[in-house]
């Protein structure tokens, strides 16, 4: 270790342009070797320190380094977390430690909001301790901020942590339902979509039983979910559901207007049939159960074997 770090310093003084981004370098080394509180005593040096006239590159990297000591407090506020874990709580001594690390690294964590960016790790930990100490509303605040914020690049990982958010604390489904809209829109093959869709099937609007149906057909647009039993199961749900309604054949054909060519040779061959029957029966069923609803003027030859199309 000593004769890594005469080589940071070495390289950190060869070239003074490079010298933040060496340091933080430097400081993860020792991250991965167990020496945390020698990593931030570096960021912490490495904050202080400025070269002829600061120019807007030399400000953003030493926001990245303050961001960066920031975390290394949180990481250090885990650990005194986990060691009070046991019953210590009531330890004044150590509740005081806890809160000095969280002071200290909250300072930067929240400033960063100011700072356009993707900062996913670093909202998560400021949003995880103040959800310890309570402070629902500024973990709210911060969340909304950086999924709605048009200052911040488009982040479907944003709207991810305001659902979780949401659902840990009871919010109310139309709240719920907000957070993965937008995520819908930019990723509709992601796995919580599948939540998205039941919260829309439960919902009594009428019009949200329709964009059920959309949500997980989308979903199956994507070969990833193809032989899902769960995604399968939840479309044959919002199929039943639908079918109460006398406008529910204008409904699904209008969702499949766009997939007809394509659909039968995704999800409804014999090849498919085959697979599923092989590897899940079950699937086969539900799949087959749903074939003519969902493509009712194409002749599938998704079918048992020995069966006739």
């Amino acid at each position: 270790m000593e004769d890594y770090n005469n080589i940071y310093e070495r390289i950190k003084h060869s070239g003074v342009k490079h010298y933040l981004m060496i340091s933080l370098e430097h400081s993860f080394h020792m991250l991965l070797n167990g020496h945390i509180e020698d990593a931030k005593r570096h960021l912490l040096a490495a904050e202080s320190w400025r070269y002829g006239r600061e120019s807007t590159d030399q400000y953003q990297k030493v926001k990245l380094i303050q961001a960066y000591r920031s975390l290394l407090d949180y990481i250090i506020w885990c650990d005194k977390k986990f060691t009070l874990s046991g019953g210590n709580f009531n330890d004044p001594v150590g509740n005081q430690e806890m809160e000095n690390y969280f002071r200290q690294a909250s300072v930067n964590l929240k400033d960063i909001l100011k700072n356009p960016g993707v900062w996913d790790q670093f909202i998560l930990s400021y949003v995880e301790m103040l959800e310890f100490y309570e402070d629902h509303d500024e973990a709210l605040n911060v969340l909304n901020d950086y999924a709605y914020d048009n200052n911040f690049p488009p982040n479907p990982n944003a709207h991810v942590f305001l659902y979780q958010y949401l659902k840990r604390h009871n919010a109310p489904g139309t709240k719920l339902m907000k957070a993965l809209k937008i995520l819908c829109v930019s990723v509709p093959s992601h796995e919580l979509m599948l939540e998205y869709g039941s919260l829309l099937l439960q919902s009594e609007k009428a019009s949200h039983l329709p964009k059920a149906l959309g949500v997980v057909l989308e979903m199956l647009d994507f070969a990833c979910w193809r032989s899902n039993l769960d995604v399968w199961k939840h479309l044959k749900a919002v199929i039943q559901k639908l079918q109460l309604r006398e406008d529910w054949r204008k409904v699904v054909l209008e969702k499949m207007a766009g997939r007809k060519d394509w659909w039968p040779v995704l999800h409804f061959t014999s090849f498919h049939a085959r697979k599923d029957s092989e590897e899940n029966p079950e699937l086969m069923e539900v799949k087959a159960s749903l074939r003519e609803v969902l493509c009712p003027d194409i002749t599938l030859k998704y079918c048992a074997a020995g069966s006739s199309s």
